[in-house]
């Protein structure tokens, strides 16, 4: 069974003040933590669970920097084999179908029986690149996945769907599944697992190794490019009421009255 995982190196920002950076089109980074996205983290950990039942091997891939080489390492030391970074000062600027090409550009010579990706990023919510990944290798894919089956010639999915909701579906293999949290309880790294990690392979790809043109990535090859970013300016605040029972009471009913709520 060959498994490729696609991952993604963000910054925590859910405890963080987020700032505008100089130019406008996104967040200072200097003061953030970067760790995996946390979709991918059980994309991962679901691959992991695949081979460790399956056996076959598990390659995790990932368009960034060289400081996704954590993410990378922290993959590996889960009981992933092997790792690609796929970095080049082209691809600065590249949105989800930019992303996506790159991405196509190695996975399409690697073999592979199945893809899983995370259902988004934590940074910019896409929840596009896997999808459009399947429509460049010409594969069926699912996305929302909260369970996977894999049997003879396909594979037995449920999906999350609104309101509760769960749909299953079989997909025909090779397929590219884009997995939701909750699929999985993703393990910790252990002290053996970061040994191993420093043993397996880490291979770097830029432009020129993926077959592309600097105008097929970046901003020139995106279909989306970001204007501005901004923090969304606070326009309510809210009032905490203090004092007697009575007083509060009457403060409530006083503020409905003014609103003609009542």
């Amino acid at each position: 069974m060959e498994i490729i995982v696609c991952v993604k190196h963000v910054p925590e920002t859910a405890e963080a003040e987020i700032a505008i950076d100089s130019s406008g089109k996104g967040i200072k980074t200097e003061d953030l933590v970067f760790d995996i996205n946390e979709w991918d983290d059980y994309a991962v950990e679901e691959a992991v669970l695949i081979k460790e039942k399956l056996g076959g091997r598990v390659t995790i891939v990932t368009v960034g920097s060289e400081d996704a080489d954590k993410t990378l390492r922290k993959c590996l030391a889960k009981g992933a084999d092997r790792a690609i970074r796929l970095t080049d000062k082209a691809f600065d600027g590249s949105d989800a179908y930019a992303t996506a090409k790159i991405l196509y550009g190695v996975i399409k010579d690697l073999p592979f029986d199945l893809i899983l990706t995370g259902t988004q990023a934590g940074d910019d919510g896409y929840a596009q690149v896997g999808v459009i990944l399947a429509g460049f290798l010409g594969i069926p894919h699912a996305t929302m996945v909260k369970k996977i089956e894999l049997m003879e010639g396909f594979t037995r999915v449920n999906r999350e769907l609104e309101g509760g909701l769960e749909q299953v579906m079989e997909v025909g293999t090779p397929a590219l599944l884009a997995v939701q949290t909750g699929i999985n309880e993703p393990r910790y790294v252990s002290i053996m697992g970061i040994r191993k990690a420093r043993q397996k392979e880490l291979k770097v790809l830029g432009l020129n190794d993926l077959g592309l043109k600097e105008e097929e990535v970046g901003e020139s090859g995106s279909w989306i490019t970001v204007e501005e970013m901004f923090i969304p300016p606070v326009e309510k605040e809210a009032e905490i009421l203090v004092g007697g029972l009575d007083a509060i009471s009457s403060k409530i009913v006083e503020t409905l009255r003014a609103r003609g709520l009542i």
